[in-house]
């Protein structure tokens, strides 16, 4: 794909990247409304990132770093443009960032039932530990 341009996330497209995921991303986190990715993005301004293809957003991936781990979620491609190497490039964009903070192994969110996404994932070089299970506890009403 020509004229791909890899960058981090700007403030001001929240609703578009919501909008985006709402129909290119599977599945939905407590986090996903403009509160929790304005606050992403002021914790981490480099966090989200974003594919874009001829002034609109192709693909996203948030590549979370905390200091000890590094966490990979919302790896999601514009459905029409699939299979053009735009999750591939987002994820080489995130293991460059994670290489140069320091991370050494980069570990990802996939749901169980998204055959799409682990296919992607595995096509990564990604590999499931099935000795691991989330735990999770909302710590909202």
């Amino acid at each position: 794909m020509n004229e791909l341009i890899i960058r981090p996330a700007a403030r001001q497209e929240i609703p578009a990247l919501l909008e985006f995921w709402s129909r290119a991303a599977e599945g939905t986190s407590i986090s996903d409304d403009p509160v929790g990715v304005a606050r992403l993005l002021e914790r981490d301004p480099e966090a989200l990132i974003v594919a874009e293809h001829a002034g609109a957003v192709v693909g996203t991936v948030i590549a979370g770093w905390d200091g000890w781990r590094a966490s990979l979620y919302r790896l999601a491609v514009d459905p029409a443009q699939r299979r053009r190497g735009i999750g591939a490039a987002l994820l080489a964009a995130a293991e460059r960032r994670f290489a140069a903070l320091g991370g050494r192994r980069a570990d990802a969110m996939v749901l169980e039932h998204n055959e799409l996404g682990q296919h992607a994932w595995r096509a990564a070089g990604y590999r499931p530990e099935e000795q691991w299970r989330r735990w999770v506890k909302p710590l909202t009403d």
